[in-house]
This record gives C-alpha cells, sequence and structure tokens, in this order.
C-alpha cells in the first residue's frame, strides 16, 4: 500500500535518502533501482502471506532473510536484497510501503517530473491526451506522468490534481456552482 507523504516516518525517509544515494553514487541506476523497487512492493502488497511472516514475530530474523534471499534474489539488484536483509534486521521491514512512496517522491525531483491525476467523463483519445500532457508541461516547467481515470459523474470537462491542488473544469463543479449561487440569493 502506497502512503502519503504525510503518513511516512521520519525513519522511513532516512532509508529513501539511503537508497537515492546508492543510485547517486551509480552503484545502481536510477531507474533500475525504481524498477527494482517496485517489484518488492507489489510483491508485498500482492502477498498477504509474506505481509504476515514480515510482520510475525514468531519468525526469526534468519528466517525472514531466507525468505527474502528465496524470493528476490536473482529478480531484483543484490543490493536491495541487502537493503531488505538490513530493514529486517533493525525491525523496519513494515516501513517499506513508506520507504518506496518516499524514493519515488524524491526520485521524482531529481528528474524534475510530476505526478498528474487527470479524470475526465470519457475516455479520451491519445492526440487530446498529448495536448493536455504538453500544455501542463509547459505551464509547470516539469515532466508530466499522467494518471488517467474516467469519471461520469463530472458530466464533461477535467479534473486535473497536481499534489494537493485540483483544478476543477468540470461541468458537475460549474453546475454545483451555480446551484450555490442561485441559493444565496
Amino acid at each position: 500500500m502506497v502512503k502519503s507523504v504525510e503518513q511516512i516516518s521520519s525513519a522511513a525517509k532516512n532509508y529513501a535518502e539511503a537508497l537515492i544515494m546508492i543510485g547517486e553514487e551509480g552503484l545502481v541506476p536510477f531507474d533500475k533501482l525504481a524498477s527494482d523497487l517496485g517489484i518488492i512492493n507489489d510483491a508485498i502488497n500482492d502477498s498477504a502471506d509474506l505481509r504476515e511472516v514480515f510482520t510475525n514475530p514468531s519468525f526469526t530474523e534468519e528466517t525472514k532473510a531466507s525468505i527474502v534471499e528465496s524470493i528476490f534474489d536473482g529478480k531484483v539488484d543484490s543490493h536491495l536484497v541487502n537493503f531488505l536483509k538490513i530493514l529486517i534486521s533493525k525491525n523496519r521491514i513494515n516501513e517499506f510501503g513508506g520507504i518506496y512512496a518516499d524514493f519515488v517522491e524524491k526520485l521524482n525531483v531529481i528528474h524534475n517530473i510530476q505526478p498528474v491525476k487527470i479524470v475526465s467523463a470519457i475516455e479520451l483519445d491519445d492526440n487530446y491526451k498529448n495536448n493536455i500532457v504538453n500544455k501542463l508541461s509547459s505551464k509547470i516547467s516539469k515532466t508530466i506522468q499522467p494518471e488517467w481515470c474516467v469519471d461520469k459523474d463530472i458530466i464533461a470537462g477535467l479534473k486535473i490534481k497536481i499534489n494537493d491542488d485540483v483544478i476543477d473544469m468540470s461541468l458537475k463543479n460549474r453546475i454545483d456552482k451555480l446551484s450555490k449561487s442561485l441559493m444565496l440569493r
């Protein structure tokens, strides 16, 4: 489960910073780090059994490390397998979701990438999507990483969410505003 930035502990942020340093030092390229951390995050999120092993104190540190090796050895960089073992030894493996979320955020800053959620009432064609992304990118001077969603409830128009800011250009929003202004009269 990806955590919001407010929910990320300072310990998780410190571990994420250590991962950034691994990339900056060239031990593991950033794209490989991001890909492998995504694999690990998906595996943890998709397996209730794995989460149970990591959180259950009846499993020894050695057993947990052995399980990490059997699952991830050869599938992700060895630095990350060792990183997971460190998290296990420090009893911080439960922080992995926060570490991953903070790492992604830090990496986006380094690469000048801005994740943006764009909601429309209908599925948009690729040409229209590219036009929206290009306009947003030029406005905020960042590379846009769009997440496209369809929500028929907005009736028409778009809703754009950048971090905590929402630009609501939907017909539903306009109708709601008109309705409120008519009630005040």
